[in-house]
């Protein structure tokens, strides 16, 4: 599992989703009341985990850097959908020893969840990471650079998650790429 830049060393070993639906209610004469569908709301993801072994108090202060880090990011698990998601819980259940931590954390998605649809443009005079550069076909590439998603570059360059996909057939694992890697962004 990952979020932003960090690499869990193993999967938490239970987590679960909850979807919900906002639903408003009005009440009407002679006490009845009628409902309002108001759609789907943002997915809670839950889980916990433990570190153990030497080291694993040193790994739960890295997460917790992350916890702490503003804004959302790109949550990718083996199991669950992609989604750039709020980090928004992150609790100690037992007292911490330097070789064992059992933590839960709870993840919000963003509205929109994986793929926005929203356009971007690329800054004006270069990217805010690695570089994009014309092919002689007229296609642009860019190169992956460290703490970089495919999510990232598709929402830097205005371009669908699914079109950059469809765009970059060498990249089996939408979920893993390499700095130095290139990636055609149009």
């Amino acid at each position: 599992m990952r979020y932003k830049n960090y690499v869990w060393p193993h999967n938490p070993r239970v987590y679960s989703i909850s979807y919900k639906r906002k639903v408003g209610a009005r009440e009407v004469p002679f006490g009845h009341y009628t409902l309002q569908d108001l759609g789907p709301s943002y997915r809670i993801m839950r889980g916990e985990g433990e570190f153990v072994g030497e080291g694993a108090y040193a790994e739960f202060k890295k997460l917790a850097t992350v916890f702490y880090n503003e804004g959302p990011g790109l949550l990718v698990h083996p199991v669950w959908q992609t989604a750039n998601a709020y980090f928004v819980e992150l609790s100690l259940s037992q007292e911490p020893r330097a070789d064992y931590v059992k933590y839960t954390f709870t993840f919000w998605e963003e509205f929109g969840g994986h793929s926005t649809g929203t356009k971007v443009l690329s800054p004006a005079g270069g990217t805010a990471g690695g570089s994009a550069q014309a092919g002689s076909t007229g296609a642009q590439w860019y190169t992956v650079v460290r703490g970089d998603t495919l999510w990232g570059i598709a929402r830097r360059y205005g371009v669908e998650l699914q079109a950059l996909i469809a765009l970059n057939p060498q990249i089996k694992n939408p979920n893993l790429i390499y700095p130095g890697q290139k990636v055609r962004v149009a």
